[in-house]
């Protein structure tokens, strides 16, 4: 199938199949005679697979990790799943990170009193470094 119909089958855009083609995540295409590049169900499946890891946050350097014990039958599922705990944790980091700017941000837009005075909080907090300062104590 052509790069279209494999973006359709697969659920990524041809912009983004052509970049993992470039970052060598999945195998350069097969090209016809006029230079158009032709996949197979094998592309599509990793396509597809990609997607997925990238549906988890998966970066770009995990997902060639991913791909590569994939692709080998003899590897150890210890070594995927060393990954994925990997990735748990720097998941839990972010979301930790998101909590405390969501909590901080809430606490200076409920000092904010919304009318039509000049002071606010927020931008008050935000000018003198509130936002930084409270994110790096938590």
């Amino acid at each position: 199938m052509n790069i279209g119909e494999a973006a359709k089958a697969s659920g990524i855009s041809v912009k983004m199949i052509r970049h993992y083609e470039s970052l060598g995540l999945i195998k350069a295409a097969v090209r016809t005679e006029a230079g158009y590049r032709q996949f197979s169900e094998n592309d599509i499946h990793s396509l597809c697979f990609i997607k997925s890891a990238r549906s988890l946050g998966f970066s770009l350097a995990q997902i060639e990790q991913l791909l590569s014990l994939w692709g080998d039958r003899d590897r150890a599922s210890a070594d995927v799943k060393a990954l994925a705990l990997t990735h748990i944790e720097e998941l839990n980091a972010k979301i930790h990170e998101l909590t405390a700017m969501r909590d901080l941000l809430s606490e200076l837009a409920s000092s904010c009193h919304g009318d039509n005075r000049a002071d606010c909080p927020i931008l008050t907090g935000l000018e003198n470094n509130t936002g930084r300062k409270e994110l790096a104590s938590k």
